[in-house]
């Protein structure tokens, strides 16, 4: 009661402050942060509003099975319930019993009457050691040929990538480095008709100018020294599939009026040759820059870019979607688990706490490498602290100076709310695409669309 009273002190004290939200958001935004919690909400008919991702971790109930359906006796919230702690039992799919602590709050309408309620559910402690993680394993709807999200936003984007490979149309993904750019590439070939051909990457910030242009066109024989046969390019070699060119920005300027020919006339020359050779190729091109920008900087054609530009899909960072993180941890865990050198089944909530607070700079790929880091250094069947890598382990520095904002690519040329406007009509009204394209967060795209009154 006494905590109940500090509440209602609080928010009296700061209902100016609190005044400017809208409730329904405010609780949105409550709920996103305890999304791996075990919280469910329901009606004053006992059924369910919300299931969150810990109850489907702690029950084995999936949302989509929960809510809108009555709750399960042991779940139900009466008025009497309010602000009390009950134990409950519960049988697990694996047979296994467990006993919870239910800790609810009664929430009543303007009129006073039982509106329903809201409820946390935490394992008592004799019922599970202290280091316990559930683990969180991605179902068939959050693992899209390969790049597993259950944020969102990115099945906004899993929806765009469906779309995008029933067409011929050339994609261009943009994101940060180790976001999953040539994930979506093989996406985009795998649901495609080129399906059955071949697909093929190169890092086009990988070779000299020469030997990309090489690589890619192939080059007869006597073309320089050292040419002793006739070399097949990549054009020719992924004939009648896909060819993904990462990191397209970094391509030369010279190698980049030859890729637009090929986009354009559909064939091409090889280095030293002096006859064209047909290049049925579709193109799914990625970057981490804004290729607006090298066109301003003189660094990249503009004809080439909206050739490639077709249709633009936008990657959103780790830290954008951090429901995300716990499930690609113990995604990985399990890949290595597999290998049986060592077997880990539980996660130090200490390590637990850091890794799901850790910014991800390097973003999936890092994430990945800080798990084998862990399997190669460590031994047991827990994740601990010591098992991190040292960054981890390093008191933050907090920077004095504010990082100018990263401009968006989307925006370059017209003002946000134009852009937000036409976005919105060219996805019909749905603001989970529009954000997509504009390469913002749906949260960021619904604040400056709210601020814009659009």
């Amino acid at each position: 009661m006494k905590q109940k009273k500090q509440s209602l002190g609080w928010v009296s004290e700061h209902s100016e402050w609190l005044a400017q939200f809208d409730s329904a958001t405010l609780l949105s935004k409550i709920l996103d942060l305890y999304e791996s919690e075990a919280i469910y909400i329901v009606d004053k008919n006992q059924q369910v509003l919300y299931w969150g991702g810990g109850m489907e971790k702690l029950t084995g109930l999936r949302q989509e099975n929960a809510v809108g359906k009555p709750c399960l006796a042991e779940f139900t919230l009466a008025e009497i319930d309010d602000n009390q702690e009950q134990s409950i039992k519960l049988s697990q799919a694996n047979g296994d019993s467990i006993t919870l602590k239910k800790v609810s709050q009664i929430l009543f309408d303007r009129s006073g009457a039982f509106a329903g309620g809201i409820a946390v559910l935490t394992e008592a402690l004799e019922s599970a050691p202290a280091t316990f993680v559930p683990k969180v394993l991605a179902t068939a709807k959050q693992n899209f040929h390969g790049i597993l999200s259950r944020s969102p936003t990115m099945h906004d984007v899993f929806q765009i990538i469906q779309n995008a490979a029933e067409t011929e149309a050339t994609v261009l993904v943009r994101g940060e480095s180790g976001s999953g750019k040539e994930l979506v590439a093989k996406a985009i070939h795998t649901l495609s008709a080129r399906r059955n051909a071949p697909f093929l990457a190169i890092n086009c910030a990988a070779l000299s100018s020469n030997l990309l242009e090489s690589e890619l066109f192939g080059h007869v024989r006597g073309a320089f020294t050292g040419a002793i046969k006739d070399h097949s390019g990549l054009f020719q070699r992924a004939n009648g599939g896909t060819l993904f060119l990462d990191e397209v920005a970094e391509l030369p300027l010279e190698l980049q009026a030859k890729l637009l020919r090929v986009l354009q006339e559909r064939n091409y020359i090889p280095v030293g040759g002096n006859r064209t050779i047909a290049a049925d190729v579709r193109i799914v091109a990625a970057t981490h820059r804004s290729l607006r920008e090298e066109v301003k900087n003189g660094q990249f054609r503009e004809d080439l870019m909206y050739r490639l530009r077709v249709v633009p899909i936008f990657l959103p960072p780790l830290r954008e979607r951090r429901e995300d993180i716990s499930l690609l941890i113990w995604h990985f865990i399990t890949q290595h688990n597999d290998e049986r050198v060592r077997i880990i089944e539980k996660i130090d909530p200490q390590a637990m706490r850091l890794l799901l607070d850790y910014a991800w700079p390097g973003n999936v790929r890092e994430l990945h490498n800080v798990v084998e880091y862990a399997f190669a250094v460590g031994r047991g069947s827990t994740l601990r602290l010591s098992e991190l890598p040292p960054e981890f382990r390093e008191p933050r520095v907090v920077g004095t100076q504010k990082q100018p904002a990263k401009r968006n690519p989307a925006l370059d040329t017209e003002d946000e709310a134009s852009a937000i406007r036409q976005a919105l009509e060219q996805n019909h009204g749905r603001a989970g695409l529009a954000a997509n394209v504009l390469g913002m967060s749906r949260a960021t795209f619904w604040r400056k669309r709210k601020a814009l009154g659009l």
